[in-house]
Formats: structure tokens, C-alpha cells, sequence
């Protein structure tokens, strides 16, 4: 068992002993490295001040992953090199995402600065060519300028990304590869006493074990929800396990039948697969969380913290996906929507680690629609998120899935609008009428800062209507502004 966190940092390997469990990556960078360019801002993960970039071996390929430093945890970026805004100037010559910004007069106040310059510095590495204006605003979703200089940020990014990538961090890829596999190994980690400790298994078995000795641990996978408990409830969490080292929870595994994805896979990792099983999912995954968030957080935790306007869960309800848990009683399986029983309660077993999600495809015949409803586009929470999969025969609806969240205390089925939808014409809206008047009884939604009780019910409604709208009534009708999807026969 290995005792320190290790990662790599302009070319040397720091090595962290006896952290506390709950340092985030953000305090260690600035307090203990003086890596001072790296701002404070939001302190929860919104703002992107504080974005630094961890490049990680992944095969025999270098990712470059940015991250919000502010609520990821210190002990997570074991393995990793942690490049700052501090990092990027070649003695006296700035980076060419930095001489872009520069040369485009796109740094006004500048404390958002760092935090751009590092989100472009990871597409800038990405490679891919050419950018277009798309990918450079995905990309900068989770930074905000409060200077409102947009324009000259994105023509600096354009103009640094226009060729291919060519800094000192590329001519020293082989150099930096075999320092990161110097540095990994399958050895568990474990930092701090039984009674206050960071942990980072190796192996399912490990993680079980220790899991098992220690119930009232927190598990931890990426960190984009927890880390808001330490910077703004200021919890005290003295058990932290981290999932990120576990071999085999981060594989995503495609069969005739379906996905099964790890649950340590992160957001932007597991984005490709599931838009490939349906567009509208792809466009969900565009628009979660940020850049940040989806380089972090991972399929397994949006599910297992059970919040109520998580907007992975309802699509993966829809579609009648299972999840595996594991313990040292052994494996069981259930059906996803059986996983949220209350507000913050879910049926997991004392010491039982959910370790995958098995998403089947859809076949002939069935139909899958999803729609998320915010207050902003990008980088905002639901306010209701439905997800449809409609089942069709000889023109009439012979199975539905409707899930919704956002609506109820768990992302929740409409079990009573299913049953009304079975036997209607798709093509006839006058015969869904009484199905979509169902929603009033399947769900008692809550007015609160994001939406009235009011709103969040006539807003599902419409988002059903409009599902089968284009399902079978219109199919032709164009009925998206954004994320338009080609119209199906």
C-alpha cells in the first residue's frame, strides 16, 4: 500500500504526504505550490477561473483534460501532470494560446483569463483540425468572462488553433509519457488513519473490502457534486474513497445489444457512446455540466447521488437501462428506475458499490427523444429534463417509457401517462390528449428558485406533446431551433 499521491509537474514527480482528505486541488496549487495564477472565483465549479489542465496516459495516447481546481480534491490527480497557467511560457516566450489572447486584445480585467487560457490550452492540444467557431464555444462554455469580451476571446482562439499544435509540450510527449508510467502502478493508496483517512484503491476487490470496513466512507468518483459540500456547505468529510484508480470501472464495453458502461467512465469519455445510440442524447451530453465538469465527473456518480435533477438518469430511465452493485455479499442487478426510492435515499445496501449501467439499444420500431428545459443553455441545471422512448406498430403507440427530472423528489417514471399512451395514434395528437393530461397525476412538482410548480408541469406536458409531435404527427416539421435533429420517416 502506497502511502503518498504522486503526480508530475513541470517535469519533476511531488509527491503529497499526510493531505487532509478533503484538500482540494485549488488550496494545494495556491497555498502550498504559490501557483498563484490560478484564481478563486466561484468556488464551485461554475465560473472556470480556476481551470487547470490534467494530461493523463490513456493507452498509449496523452489526454489533456481540463478541470475546475476549486472543487476537485488534491488526492485526485495521483498519476496525473497537473499543468497550471504558471506552466505554459517557454522561458521568455509566452504559449501560442497565450500570445493569441494577447494579440487579439481578448483580456480585459483578466482574472478570468487563466482559467480561458487553459480551457483553450487543452483544444489547442486536442489536435483536431480545423476548429470550428462551434467546438471553440462548447469549449469555453464553463468560463465566464464578466467583461463580456467574447468576440476578440474567440478569435484568439481560432487564430491559436488554426494549425496544428506544435509547443514544447508536444516535443516533449515520449519524455512526459514514460515520466506518467513511471509513476502509475496497481498499488492501492491510502493517506491518513482509520479514522481520517483519502483512499484510492487499485482493484474492485480492494475498493469492496475497504468499503466494507468502512460504510460510513464517502465514495467519490469525479467530484463535481462532493466538492461543493467541502466549498460551500463546508462539510467536514474525514473518509474519502476515491474511485478513480479502480481498474475495469472505467472500460465502456458496446455489444449488439447495447452499452455497458464503467462507472468511473467520465461524462466526456462515455459522450461519443451514447450519441451514437440516439442524436438527442449526444445533444444532452453537449450540453452537461461544462467542459470541466464532463472531464471529471463520471456516468456512475451522476446516477448514484441520487439528485433529483440529474439529467443522465431520466434518459438512461427511459431507455430501461439496469445498473450492477457489488459488495461482499456479491453482485445483483435491478433496473435503474428501482434505484431512486426518496429524496437523497437510494437502494443500495450498506457497503454496495455501483460499478456499472448497461443502456440497451434501441430496435425496430422504437423511437427515443430527450429535452432539457434550463434558464440558460450551457452549463446550467434542469429545471425539468423529459426523456420519451415511444414504441410504434402499424401506427399505433404499442410501449412507452416516459421519464422526467426535475418533476419529483427522484428522476421518476410516469407510469399512469404510459399506460394512457398504449393504443394511440401517433399520428393522431387528439388521441394522446388524455395521456399527456395524465402527467397531472404522476407527478406533484415543486415550486423553487429554478421554476413554479405551474411551469415545471405545463412544460412537461408540452415536451411529451412534442415528442410525439415529431415522432408521428410532423415528422417532417421542423421543431428544434437548436440541437436540430434530421427528421425521421
Amino acid at each position: 500500500m502506497r502511502q503518498t499521491v504522486r503526480y508530475l509537474r513541470r517535469g519533476s514527480v511531488v509527491s503529497l504526504e499526510g493531505i487532509d482528505p478533503n484538500l482540494t486541488l485549488l488550496d494545494h496549487l495556491r497555498i502550498d505550490c504559490r501557483a498563484t495564477g490560478t484564481k478563486e472565483g466561484c468556488n464551485e465549479g461554475d465560473c472556470g477561473a480556476c481551470t487547470v489542465v490534467l494530461a493523463r496516459r490513456r493507452g498509449d495516447d496523452l489526454v489533456y483534460m481540463p478541470v475546475n481546481a476549486c472543487i476537485l480534491l488534491a488526492g485526485q490527480v495521483d498519476g496525473a501532470e497537473v499543468i497550471t497557467v504558471d506552466d505554459l511560457a517557454d522561458g521568455g516566450a509566452l504559449h501560442p494560446v497565450q500570445q493569441a489572447m494577447v494579440d487579439h486584445h481578448a483580456s480585459q480585467c483578466g482574472f478570468c483569463t487563466p482559467g480561458i487560457v487553459m480551457s483553450l490550452f487543452a483544444l489547442y492540444q486536442d489536435g483536431a483540425r480545423p476548429v470550428e467557431r462551434q467546438a471553440i464555444v462548447d469549449q469555453l462554455a464553463g468560463n465566464l468572462c464578466r467583461c463580456t469580451g467574447y468576440r476578440p476571446i474567440i478569435d484568439a482562439a481560432k487564430a491559436a488553433c488554426a494549425g496544428r499544435p506544435a509547443d514544447r509540450f508536444c516535443a516533449g510527449r515520449e519524455a512526459r509519457l514514460a515520466a506518467l508510467a513511471e509513476i502509475s502502478d496497481s498499488e492501492d493508496v491510502f493517506l491518513g488513519t482509520e479514522a481520517r483517512f483519502f483512499a484510492a484503491p487499485a482493484s474492485l476487490e480492494s475498493l469492496i473490502a475497504l468499503y466494507a470496513a468502512h460504510p460510513d466512507a464517502r465514495l467519490v468518483a469525479g467530484a463535481t457534486d462532493v466538492g461543493l459540500w467541502l466549498t460551500k456547505k463546508l462539510d467536514d468529510i474525514p473518509k474519502l474513497i476515491w474511485l478513480g484508480r479502480v481498474a475495469g470501472l472505467d472500460a465502456i464495453v458496446h455489444g449488439d445489444g447495447g452499452l455497458v458502461i464503467g462507472a468511473t467512465v467520465t461524462l466526456d469519455q462515455a459522450a461519443p457512446a451514447l450519441g451514437a445510440l440516439d442524436p438527442d442524447l449526444g445533444e444532452v451530453m453537449r450540453r452537461f455540466g461544462s467542459t470541466q465538469v464532463r472531464s471529471s465527473g463520471t456516468v456512475g456518480g451522476n446516477i448514484a447521488n441520487g439528485s433529483p435533477i440529474g439529467d443522465l438518469a431520466p434518459c438512461l430511465i427511459a431507455l430501461d437501462s439496469t445498473m450492477t452493485l457489488r459488495s461482499l455479499a456479491g453482485e445483483r442487478r435491478m433496473p435503474l428506475a428501482d434505484f431512486f426510492i426518496g429524496y437523497g435515499r437510494q437502494n443500495r445496501a450498506a457497503g454496495e458499490v455501483l460499478t456499472a449501467v448497461t443502456v440497451p439499444a434501441l430496435v425496430e420500431g422504437q423511437h427515443f427523444r430527450a429535452f432539457k428545459v434550463s434558464k440558460r443553455f450551457d452549463e446550467d441545471i434542469s429545471a425539468v429534463m423529459g426523456a420519451f422512448r415511444i414504441a410504434v406498430a402499424d401506427g399505433r403507440i404499442t410501449g412507452a417509457r416516459v421519464a422526467f427530472g426535475g418533476m419529483a423528489a427522484t428522476p421518476k417514471r410516469a407510469a399512469a401517462t404510459e399506460r394512457c399512451l398504449l393504443g394511440a395514434r401517433i399520428d393522431d395528437p387528439a388521441t394522446w390528449e388524455g395521456a399527456i393530461d395524465m402527467l397531472g397525476s404522476d407527478y406533484q412538482p415543486l415550486d423553487d428558485m429554478r421554476a413554479s410548480a405551474a411551469y415545471r408541469l405545463a412544460t412537461a406536458r408540452a415536451l411529451l406533446e412534442k415528442a410525439l409531435f415529431e415522432i408521428g404527427a410532423a415528422p417532417s416539421t421542423l421543431t428544434r431551433i437548436i440541437g436540430h435533429r434530421e427528421a425521421r420517416p
